[in-house]
């Protein structure tokens, strides 16, 4: 299963459709909170994570989930592609780093990639 955290609803249902249209189970989160809370935690495969949201960002999730030892590859899309975001987000442990708009090639490619490394 993959899971998206995004806090636009345009995007997470677009990305859903997505890769629901090549097969994969998906799971919406608008909030990484919400993404905590979720008791399907365990079946995701990979996350698609935004870094710019409300309450606790993408970096303090991404964060988050490498300090309790979680092995879930995170890929980081985002529309603010600085480059200290991007060094900060790789350092944390993202497997990939993505700017919005993505085509979609390019995230079903890194998807595919961050489940193989699993």
């Amino acid at each position: 299963m993959i899971g998206i955290v995004d806090d636009d609803s345009s995007l997470r249902r677009s990305l859903r459709n997505l890769l629901m249209s090549v097969g994969y189970r998906v799971e919406t989160f608008e909030s990484a909170e919400a993404f905590l809370q979720s008791g399907d935690r365990d079946e995701i495969g990979c996350v698609v994570l935004d870094v710019r949201m409300a309450g606790m960002n993408g970096l303090d999730l991404l964060r988050h989930l490498a300090a309790s030892g979680s092995r879930i590859p995170v890929i980081i899309l985002t529309a603010h592609g600085e480059d200290e975001t991007r060094r900060q987000s790789l350092e944390a442990g993202a497997v990939a780093f993505l700017e919005k708009p993505v085509r979609s090639p390019v995230l079903l490619d890194t998807v595919r990639a961050a489940l193989a490394s699993t």
